[in-house]
């Protein structure tokens, strides 16, 4: 099929993109890496009278570091790029390792990382990473910015706290304390596919190797990701063992609320919320290739 007639513009600079947003904001969609949205208009599933074309304003793309050793990276950033960059894979590597499950290369040549936490589907990837790393996004309007954590932008299936008139211009990923480790799991149909359910986690350690804190975010699993901090409290001020990272995922599981659909059943997902977080919280403390309990 073919999308229904629309005007289209592509502004060179943020500020005229959000002019015309401003004009425009009951009608008109923004273009990013387009993965979600041609599939949309093709289907005809939405009819905007115009099309906004980010991918030609410089300012909305690139990763950088701030003087406070944060990553800041602009929403027009390809996933692939974040996937390559030696920078993020040095100072940030959860992001680095978890980009290879989004979809497929050809995809990530072109999928945009504001593109997807704008989609904001509940079993991708972004969402999740961003809320695990504690990331905060700004949003930019014609009357200025602001600023939202990432556990506050997600608010359910499709659902983001941007206003009609705001664009996702920038997702700060605050820098990582020594003795941070960290975990990704998720399970799919095929490598590539959307999660059933994922997992990524965060866990600091101090000198004697005891967790100081541990940050755990399930997805795939609810109508957005979710931090368990019962699960994450469990584990501090332990050294962490195989007892611990069992508990703390008999604790996640206990705490997710879990969905059905024609992927799978909730109670299918509960279990694998349990052995997802093992995994991650194994994979983190450099045990997974202890973790042999369920399925491979």
């Amino acid at each position: 099929m073919k999308p229904p007639a629309f005007e289209y513009a592509a502004p060179a600079t943020l500020e005229e993109a959000l002019a015309l947003f401003e004009a425009n904001s009951d009608s008109a969609k923004l273009l990013a890496g387009g993965q979600s949205l041609v599939p949309v208009l093709n289907l005809r599933l939405a009819s905007p009278s115009l099309l906004i074309d980010l991918n030609r304003i410089p300012a909305l793309s690139g990763i950088s570091r701030a003087e406070d050793g944060s990553l800041v990276v602009g929403a027009m950033t390809r996933h692939r790029a974040l996937e390559l960059s030696k920078p993020v894979q040095e100072t940030h590597p959860l992001i680095h390792a978890a980009t290879a499950y989004i979809a497929h290369v050809q995809i990530r040549n072109r999928g945009t990382i504001g593109g997807s936490l704008c989609h904001a589907d509940p079993a991708a990837e972004w969402p999740a990473i961003c809320v695990a790393c504690e990331a905060e996004m700004t949003l930019a309007s014609a009357a200025g910015t602001r600023t939202v954590a990432a556990e506050d932008f997600s608010l359910g299936v499709y659902t983001t706290a941007l206003a009609e008139n705001e664009i996702l211009a920038s997702i700060r990923f605050p820098a990582w304390p020594a003795g941070r480790r960290w975990g990704f799991q998720e399970l799919s149909r095929r490598h590539g596919d959307f999660a059933i359910v994922g997992v990524a986690c965060l866990l600091d350690m101090d000198g004697q190797e005891r967790c100081t804190g541990a940050r755990i975010v399930v997805f795939g699993a609810g109508d957005r990701p979710a931090v368990v901090a019962e699960a994450g409290l469990s584990l501090a001020g332990k050294t962490i063992g195989q007892g611990a990272i069992s508990e703390a995922a008999r604790i996640a599981a206990a705490h997710i609320e879990t969905r059905s659909d024609h992927h799978a059943s909730a109670e299918y997902r509960s279990e694998l919320v349990e052995v997802l977080v093992r995994r991650a919280l194994s994979q983190a403390a450099g045990m997974m290739a202890k973790d042999t309990k369920g399925t491979k």
